[in-house]
């Protein structure tokens, strides 16, 4: 599938390669048919803790960093734009949750770009059925993948604490 897929990086943090969030972007867009004209732009900002907690501050009035912010566009139906929108993704808790919650790190990372594209596409997940319309496709897009559940958490080993 083509797609205008941006990513921008402002934390040495390590991350995923573009290759292998285009292909996550694109698994999620190929799934949810989205229509392949206009093309699907969306542009994904892998930041640094400081500026997730800023943008959560400014745009959610939430103190401290998110995993991921999505900022769906605004656009009018009659522009027949592809532009979907933008995410941010703050690197350093991508990789701390990971930790906490026995995760890969590559699958904590697939389930966050996939979240935050469904995020795009309009699924929420602030009232529990909202929240399972949204979780079953992401776990069916991992699962596809090759990743587990994410929200089948293991029990932290004893003396361990998340």
């Amino acid at each position: 599938m083509n797609i205008l897929l941006s990513v921008d990086r402002t934390t040495d943090v390590a991350s995923p390669t573009d290759d292998a969030i285009h292909g996550w972007v694109s698994h999620t867009l190929t799934q949810a048919e989205v229509l392949r004209e206009p093309i699907p732009e969306l542009s994904i900002r892998i930041a640094d803790t400081e500026e997730a907690a800023d943008l959560n501050q400014t745009y959610r009035a939430k103190t401290g960093p998110t995993n991921v912010l999505s900022f769906p566009a605004d656009v009018p139906m009659e522009a027949a734009s592809g532009l979907l929108g933008d995410l941010v993704i703050c690197a350093p808790l991508v990789s701390l949750e990971a930790t906490q919650q026995h995760k890969s790190e590559e699958a904590h990372w697939a389930h966050l770009v996939i979240h935050g594209v469904l995020h795009l596409l309009g699924h929420d997940h602030q009232i529990p059925l909202e929240a399972a319309r949204m979780e079953a496709p992401e776990i069916d897009l991992l699962g596809h993948l090759g990743f587990p559940n994410p929200y089948d958490l293991e029990q932290p080993p004893e003396g361990l604490q998340p």
